[in-house]
């Protein structure tokens, strides 16, 4: 109400419709195309709602010099950590095996597993990885985490982890841990981080989370290593191709959990993200710098 609103029209000319804009709020950074920046003149500032910039052309904005700004990783933090945790509970209890069971009059079974003691591995110890150490601390898991920052002494005491690694430590901790939790950017170099080869390095009872990006994992090799018996199972928000192929026999296995790229869609998250849309409408109407700039 403080600001004059334009929707754009995809079925009227670019041109006119960006004349005079000063902010683009682009949902997800996947509605923005070359051709709107390229009559954006008078943008001051492309506001990406949303946190990934997968799917957003970023080099093609720093080319044309328009400011970029998102909104990062503790705007849904909260969200994607109780989804991972949710996801580690309902494969812990055998969630489909036991739905199937009570439909059928099966009562007693299957057999559930404690969390108390299991190893969890966090890949990616940025706002969400955080936000699930501390979930995880209440169930007794012993928590391992990996990232490209230097984790400080003081968050390994304050969020007890047992050991923190980098990169080159994947590896071992792929190895070690009985759940493998994804908090990483989709990056050429994160790109099917998580392949056959290090599926067969996880243990034949372990679960893998995956509420960040779809293409960190291999879903072919994920998949033939479930059907094969050689991995526990797997909780996948994310997907490589969405809306992913649902007739594809990963997405009807009694140990893979999944949802339509939700986890991090909450009404506390849409109001963060929101709030930090208009928190930078309001900056650039007053003339100061965004907040979150990324370009």
């Amino acid at each position: 109400d403080r600001h004059n609103l334009r929707i754009l029209d995809r079925c009227q000319p670019l041109a006119p419709q960006f004349a005079d804009i000063d902010v683009v709020i682009d949902h997800g950074g996947a509605a923005g195309t070359h051709a709107m920046l390229d009559v954006a003149g008078s943008v001051k500032l492309w506001q990406v709602l949303g946190t990934g910039l997968d799917h957003f052309d970023l080099e093609y904005w720093r080319a044309k010099g328009m400011p970029v700004a998102n909104c990062p990783g503790p705007f849904s933090a909260t969200a994607l950590a109780e989804c991972a945790m949710m996801f580690i509970l309902m494969l812990a209890r055998k969630y489909p095996v036991a739905q199937a069971n009570l439909r059928q009059g099966k009562l007693y079974e299957p057999l559930g597993r404690e969390l108390e003691g299991l190893r969890l591995g966090i890949i990616g110890f940025g706002a969400s990885g955080i936000e699930l150490a501390k979930r995880a601390r209440a169930f007794g898991l012993r928590r391992s985490a990996i990232d490209v920052r230097e984790v400080s002494a003081a968050e390994v005491q304050e969020y007890g982890l047992e050991f923190v690694g980098t990169p080159a430590d994947l590896d071992r901790i792929v190895a070690e841990v009985d759940i493998l939790s994804l908090h990483l950017h989709l990056t050429p170099e994160t790109r099917h981080i998580i392949d056959a080869r290090r599926l067969a390095l996880m243990k034949a009872d372990a679960y893998l989370i995956n509420v960040a990006r779809g293409a960190l994992v291999d879903e072919a090799a994920l998949e033939q290593a479930l059907i094969a018996g050689k991995l526990g199972g797997a909780g996948l928000d994310a997907f490589s191709q969405e809306p992913p192929d649902v007739s594809a026999p990963l997405f009807h296995l009694p140990n893979v959990i999944t949802m339509p790229h939700t986890a991090g869609t909450t009404d506390g998250t849409s109001r963060n993200r929101a709030q930090c849309c208009a928190d930078n409408v309001d900056r650039i109407a007053a003339g100061l710098e965004p907040l979150y700039r990324v370009a």
